[in-house]
């Protein structure tokens, strides 16, 4: 009900809605909204709950989880990655190890294009509030954030997990902040 509720207030993004039903993920598709789902599968990179209730509701989530990603692609609804690592500043380092996980929904390239350009679109949506200018493309003028990495993208996102050594360069605003490469 809060989805729907949302949708017809004119929301243009779900966050989280992992215990989302059949209908709710329709709505989200025939609005044209987006769906900002989170990887929380339950695994060794969840925060356990100490708790018997709190255990359950965990793994009502994560079973709500793989549902809402088969859910978004059966209903092609635009979909963003989302994370809240951002809050919890110990677990930062298993970021790309969670994106890389959801290599069990998408392809790899779809993957990556969905945490880059997809969810540079999505933000685009903030209009005047944007202080970034045009982000999630590789053109003149737009912010430049690019990684080379030893591995291959198209196969496999397992390099994200050891970013340390298989991030050979990375570049952010178009500034180089590291570069292994040889010459």
């Amino acid at each position: 009900r809060g989805i729907e509720r949302a949708l017809k207030a004119g929301v243009k993004s779900i966050e989280h809605g992992q215990l989302a039903d059949e209908d709710a993920a329709r709505q989200i598709a025939d609005a044209g909204a987006w769906w900002s789902l989170q990887p929380f599968l339950g695994d060794s990179d969840a925060n356990v709950k100490a708790d018997a209730i709190g255990r359950a509701k965990q793994q009502q989530v994560a079973e709500g989880t793989v549902r809402a990603y088969e859910m978004a692609i059966r209903y092609d609804i635009n979909t963003a990655w989302g994370t809240d690592i951002l809050f919890t500043p110990q677990n930062v380092d298993t970021q790309g190890r969670q994106l890389a996980k959801l290599t069990r929904f998408y392809p790899p390239l779809d993957l990556l294009r969905i945490a880059t350009g997809r969810n540079g679109e999505l933000l685009g949506l903030c209009g005047p509030r944007n202080p970034y200018g045009e982000i999630g493309v590789i053109r003149p003028g737009a912010l430049a954030d690019m990684l080379v990495v030893d591995g291959d993208p198209s196969v496999s996102l397992d390099f994200l997990a050891e970013p340390d050594t298989s991030l050979r360069l990375i570049m952010k605003d178009g500034r180089v902040y590291k570069n292994t490469l040889a010459a």
